[in-house]
């Protein structure tokens, strides 16, 4: 007899964040025990060379969080990782990040306004940009509203609340190896015609550690993900 899903699965990607993880972690347990459902911390460490292991391991006694340490693959493929594991686990999933920059507080209305949804994503308010960063946020928007006439504001955030059903068929169709899977899948739930309702949600700069990728990463990166949404976005029309 299979195990009762629980109510939320959160993933968590983490990459050198020994300074950040502990105080994410609480402020997800914190605000998720307060909301009254049953969930649990899916954190997938993508081969930290700092001490995240080591701080990772001083959780892992708590029975609501799973932790997965793998090999380096990218931000992309650790997210999908999770995604496949969550959707297994839990009516609804959210993904966020380890670096604290949206902060657990600003959960609860997306949790309160999920009923008749098939996905409550947020966008951010406040946030800074370098020009370059900036370009490639514009850039993915319009790409995506071009290819999927996708409407959502803000299409790479790593702040989105989606029911496991309909999200387990979005990522049967990304390959593993996408390096901006929330972009598609930003695009997928328009083409689905799935129900998307956002709502803002702060942005605080990170107070330790910094970015993975630079400017000149960021645009590289940029660029390859831009190919690929183009070409998932035959997978979804």
């Amino acid at each position: 007899m299979g195990r009762t899903p629980l109510d939320l699965a959160v993933v968590i990607p983490v990459y050198n964040e020994e300074k950040n993880i502990n105080e994410c972690v609480d402020s997800w347990v914190k605000v998720l025990s307060g909301i009254g459902a049953t969930y649990a911390l899916i954190i997938l460490n993508d081969g930290s060379w700092d001490e995240t292991e080591r701080v990772l391991s001083e959780l892992s006694h708590q029975q609501s969080i799973q932790i997965i340490h793998k090999k380096n693959e990218g931000h992309g493929p650790t997210i999908l990782r999770g995604y496949v594991e969550a959707v297994e686990t839990a009516h609804w999933v959210l993904q966020v990040d380890s670096d604290n920059e949206i902060p657990a507080d600003a959960f609860p209305s997306l949790w309160a306004s999920r009923h008749g949804q098939d996905a409550v994503i947020g966008y951010r308010s406040g946030r800074e940009q370098s020009f370059i960063r900036s370009m490639i946020s514009k850039t993915a928007r319009v790409t995506v509203r071009t290819l999927y006439d996708c409407r959502i504001q803000d299409v790479n955030i790593p702040y989105r609340l989606i029911r496991s059903d309909v999200l387990a068929l979005i990522i049967a169709r990304i390959p593993r190896k996408t390096f901006a899977p929330n972009i598609v899948i930003s695009g997928a739930l328009t083409q689905t015609g799935s129900v998307v309702t956002e709502l803002p949600v702060p942005f605080v700069p990170r107070t330790h550690g910094v970015a993975s990728l630079n400017n000149f990463s960021a645009l590289k990166s940029g660029i390859r993900s831009f190919v690929e949404i183009a070409r998932l976005a035959r997978s979804f029309s």
